[in-house]
C-alpha cells in the first residue's frame, strides 16, 4: 500500500469513519435494518462487511440473547462468498429485513469511536502477501469456523467477544492489507478454541 493508499484508508475507509457512519445512520432511527447497514458500508472492500458486524456483537448491544449467533450467520455468509471467490457480497432478504434497535447500536457505538481512531493510527501495510489470494480464501475459512464457536460460546457472557475480536481484526487486515493483523488473529483463534473447549467440559 502506497502512502496515497494508507492516507485514503484512514481519511475515507478507516474505521473510524465506518464506524461514524453507522453511529449517525442508528441516531436518525429507532429501528435500523440489516439493509440499511449494509447500504451503508457499500463496497468499499470485503473487510467492512466482517468488521462491522463483529463491532456490533462486541459492543453492549451484543448482550442480546441469540443476537451473537444471529450476527455469527451474518458473518458467516459474507465469509463464504469471499471463500467462493464473489467480487460482490450479498445477503438473503430475511437476513436484510432484520432491526436492531438503533438508540442501543447509537450507545454502543458511541464507546467504540474512540478505540476506532487510535486503531486507524496504527494499521498499516505490513506482509500485503498474506491477505491476498490465496491467503485470502484461508482467512476466509478462519471466520467461518470461528463464526462456528459463537453458538456454544453464548452460555458464558460475552465469551462471544473472543471470536468477535478475531474477527474484527481480520476485516481490518483485509481493510489495510494488514498481515500482521491477520496473524495476531490468528493467535486469537487459539484463545477460542480453548474457550469453546471449556464451555463444553464445564
Amino acid at each position: 500500500m502506497t502512502a496515497t493508499e494508507t492516507d485514503t484508508f484512514r481519511k475515507q475507509g478507516g474505521l473510524a469513519q465506518l464506524i461514524y457512519g453507522i453511529h449517525s445512520l442508528a441516531d436518525s432511527t429507532d429501528a435500523l435494518t440489516v439493509h440499511d447497514i449494509r447500504d451503508e458500508i457499500g463496497e468499499r472492500s470485503f473487510g467492512p462487511f466482517l468488521i462491522i458486524p463483529a463491532i456490533i456483537e462486541i459492543s453492549p448491544i451484543g448482550g442480546i440473547p441469540g443476537l451473537p449467533t444471529v450476527i455469527a450467520v451474518v458473518i458467516c455468509i459474507f465469509a463464504i462468498q469471499i471463500l467462493c471467490g464473489r467480487k460482490h457480497l450479498w445477503l438473503p432478504q430475511a437476513v436484510e429485513r432484520r432491526t436492531v434497535d438503533g438508540r442501543r447500536l447509537s450507545a454502543g457505538l458511541a464507546k467504540i469511536e474512540p478505540l476506532s481512531r487510535w486503531i486507524d493510527k496504527v494499521v498499516r501495510s505490513r506482509l500485503e502477501w498474506a491477505t491476498k489470494p490465496p491467503y485470502l480464501q484461508g482467512i476466509a475459512f478462519l471466520v467461518i469456523a470461528l463464526c462456528a464457536t459463537v453458538p456454544p460460546l453464548e452460555l458464558i457472557p460475552f465469551a462471544s467477544t473472543v471470536p468477535m475480536g478475531a474477527i474484527v481484526f481480520l476485516g481490518l487486515a483485509l481493510l489495510a492489507r494488514d498481515g500482521l493483523l491477520a496473524c495476531i488473529a490468528g493467535v486469537m483463534s487459539i484463545a477460542t478454541a480453548y474457550l469453546v473447549y471449556t464451555a463444553m467440559v464445564a
